[in-house]
């Protein structure tokens, strides 16, 4: 027994006939159209983020200082005179001088090179390493999974700083800029390994790695070409703003005199440094205090970005 219910007052609603709208209008795909992806979406959302573009324009500036430093200085940063000892700025001597009597401007400038190649180099380590072993251990799972998770906690048990200080210590014949680099990575891929897991173990179970499977590939092959690329955008956003803790933590291991040798210029270096002339001019601190500041906001700043744009939940608000 069916009830035919009229609706109230200022409820009545208009369908509009068939032939008005018909199925093959309002059900077609637009087969012109240019095939999309998440990261095209992705590139397409971050185009329009003015945090992606405020981040982006200070990393290749910080980038391109870096590359060509004697654009902004032709001065050798290792040259210094002691009777130019803590003197204020002065023509063609923008921040003053340290009191070693170095200019703290040319410093600053060549330490850009410094301390981005060893953010750059660990975190490329970093993501590598950490981002396959927890590939491996979330795509196969039983023993090898709880092999290689076991071998996560026990690292990650261990605090990064303390860490490096513990081995630096260890081996303290030599100081080089790969020694910094491979130390901060032996401790800093446990954070990507989990995240990578978590990640193929959401991936995996998708149904294109099933279609995959059904058509004959192998386990290895769905890893690399179909689970990995699809399971990469955390990784890739924390591995972005890792990028600005090691570049702080390499500044931090030379301002306890564990980082690279003093023949190196390094913003670490020169805040270690200058710690001792902080009451009498606090400038020679603030300069490469302020340089590396910047650097690790901007980095962070484009993670943050970045996350924001493979968000698909932040880009359909």
């Amino acid at each position: 027994m069916t009830q035919n219910y009229s609706p109230l007052p200022g409820q009545e609603r208009y369908v509009a006939p068939l032939e008005e709208t018909p199925l093959k209008a309002v059900d077609s795909v637009d087969t012109d159209a240019p095939a999309t992806s998440m990261w095209a979406d992705a590139w397409r959302s971050l185009r329009k983020n003015p945090l992606f573009i405020i981040s982006a324009i200070f990393i290749l500036f910080i980038a391109f200082v870096a590359l060509f430093p004697k654009v902004f200085t032709n001065l050798n940063p290792n040259y210094c005179v002691l009777d130019n000892s803590a003197e204020p700025a002065s023509p063609g001597h923008f921040f003053g001088f340290d009191r070693q009597g170095c200019d703290i401007y040319a410093r600053v400038i060549y330490g850009t090179r410094t301390s981005l190649s060893v953010g750059i180099l660990t975190t490329l380590i970093v993501v590598l390493a950490g981002g396959l072993i927890g590939a491996i251990a979330g795509y196969f799972g039983g023993w090898v999974d709880a092999l290689l998770s076991r071998i996560v906690d026990i690292f990650y048990a261990i605090p990064l700083l303390l860490g490096a200080i513990v081995v630096l210590q260890m081996f303290t014949t030599s100081s080089s800029i790969w020694k910094i680099i491979l130390v901060m990575a032996m401790f800093g891929w446990v954070s990507i390994a989990r995240i990578a897991r978590s990640s193929v173990l959401e991936t995996k179970n998708l149904e294109f790695n099933t279609a995959s499977t059904a058509l004959g590939s192998t386990p290895v092959r769905n890893l690399f070409r179909h689970v990995i690329p699809n399971a990469l955008a955390p990784v890739l956003v924390v591995g972005t703003t890792s990028l600005a803790s090691y570049i702080v933590l390499e500044a931090t291991l030379s301002f306890l005199g564990l980082g690279l040798p003093s023949s190196s210029v390094s913003w670490g270096g020169d805040i270690s440094t200058a710690q001792t002339m902080l009451r009498t001019n606090p400038m020679v601190l603030f300069w490469p205090s302020a340089a590396l500041a910047i650097t690790a906001l901007a980095f962070i700043m484009l993670g943050d970005a970045v996350s924001d744009a493979l968000d698909p939940k932040s880009r359909t608000e």
